[in-house]
């Protein structure tokens, strides 16, 4: 007699939160893109599509940037991020800009 076998569909969320690897790299990524819903507002408005939530390692936060000119204005407003996060409980140490690579 063969074996039925029954596969249940599931989410990559579902899947992730019930994997012992993926659940606290599920956990940073999303800590990652609330702190950049809590500093959105303090990014000019033109300037919002082109920033990222990028990785957190330890208290050090990245942001991901589509290029130098965005980068250069972000980089005068990183104090301000940092202490609206600090403002919020979250522990951020320093945060730094990775502009986007081509291709």
């Amino acid at each position: 007699m063969t074996a039925v076998r029954r596969h249940h569909a599931v989410t990559l969320l579902q899947a992730s939160e019930e994997a012992p690897t993926l659940a606290p790299l599920l956990a940073l990524m999303r800590e990652s893109s609330e702190r950049l819903q809590a500093i959105q507002p303090l990014i000019p408005v033109l300037l919002r599509p082109s920033v990222q939530a990028g990785p957190i390692e330890g208290g050090h936060w990245c942001l991901v940037v589509k290029n130098n000119a965005v980068a250069a204005k972000l980089r005068q407003l990183l104090p301000t991020f940092q202490a609206r996060l600090q403002a919020q409980g979250r522990e951020v140490s320093s945060i730094r800009l990775k502009v986007q690579g081509v291709g």
